[in-house]
């Protein structure tokens, strides 16, 4: 049984949906924003999104996902299942393998050829490090160990046609000096080590500018997590919340090196599928 803010929540993304109130969810940039603009960059989804569909249904999950209207999706577990059933399940459903989060053991010594094999079968060249132990945010020295880490995988990799990347959380906009952890492990890596940009947990962090941190790594954002953030309606979908999300894409699309925007939303204010197709309404809206 639904309580009464559940019914209200609903009744919020059913007014979204059939575009009712559409002009409240819709950046105000966008009518004054030249057609044409954006670059054909495709638009996956984090599999984490929908995680508990897929315990229960792997193949009927992606499909579903796959007419909302996605291109790809990223992984963060496989469920036991192989690379070759992964790759058959993509197929039919026509997304594409756009990452893999990966713990960082799983591309370290006997594991890392069991990663490179899975990935290879689904078709993904991009394994990202879905996080790092809490104390390495707090060190200098943990983390220059963790970056001649991730080089060396990313030397392992590169004869495969992969990349290694990171993806961040909050702690990573925390100081070491006068500078930010996360443009210390820009500089410490290579510059083909990915650094995938999750502007709704970078948000979270006071004084931090997404513009700033991408400008300012040019080339390494590869994939980006589209993940809307507000500090007055935490619920809100992609266009409804406070970032300035025609600035972000034109950044990243002229020199942050994007090649995949990846739509997350964590929130549980809506069933997932339903937030994940009004979300990625409302960011095609913002780039047509």
């Amino acid at each position: 049984m639904s309580n009464p803010s559940q019914k209200t929540n609903r009744r919020n993304f059913i007014r979204l949906s059939a575009g009712v109130a559409a002009s409240a969810f819709i950046p105000a940039t966008l009518s004054s924003r030249p057609v044409g603009k954006w670059k054909n960059i495709p638009i996956g989804t984090q599999a984490w999104c929908v995680r508990k569909q897929m315990a229960q249904d792997i193949p009927g999950t992606l499909a579903a996902v796959a007419k909302l209207g996605y291109q790809g999706i990223e992984l963060e577990n496989a469920f036991g299942k192989t690379g070759q059933e992964w790759h058959g399940w993509l197929q039919t459903t026509g997304l594409r393998a756009c990452g893999f989060h990966h713990r960082l053991e799983e591309l370290r010594g006997d594991q890392l050829q069991k990663s490179i094999e899975f990935n290879q079968a689904i078709g993904n060249k991009n394994l990202i490090i879905r996080s790092l132990p809490r104390e390495t945010y707090e060190s200098a020295e943990l983390l220059a160990k963790t970056a001649e880490t991730v080089n060396a995988i990313s030397e392992q990799l590169k004869p495969h046609g992969m990349r290694v990347g990171y993806h961040n959380h909050t702690l990573d906009f925390k100081k070491i000096g006068n500078e930010y952890w996360w443009n210390l492990f820009a500089d410490q890596t290579k510059k083909n080590v990915i650094l995938q940009f999750d502007t709704g947990n970078a948000s979270e962090m006071s004084g931090v500018s997404v513009t700033d941190f991408l400008k300012r790594n040019k080339g390494r954002t590869v994939s980006m997590h589209v993940k809307p953030f507000s500090h007055k309606n935490p619920d809100a979908f992609l266009g409804d919340d406070e970032l300035d999300w025609q600035q972000i894409m034109t950044i990243c699309e002229t020199v942050g090196g994007i090649e995949w925007y990846i739509i997350e939303y964590e929130r549980e204010a809506f069933p997932p599928l339903e937030a994940l197709k009004a979300n990625l309404d409302n960011f095609r809206r913002m780039r047509s």
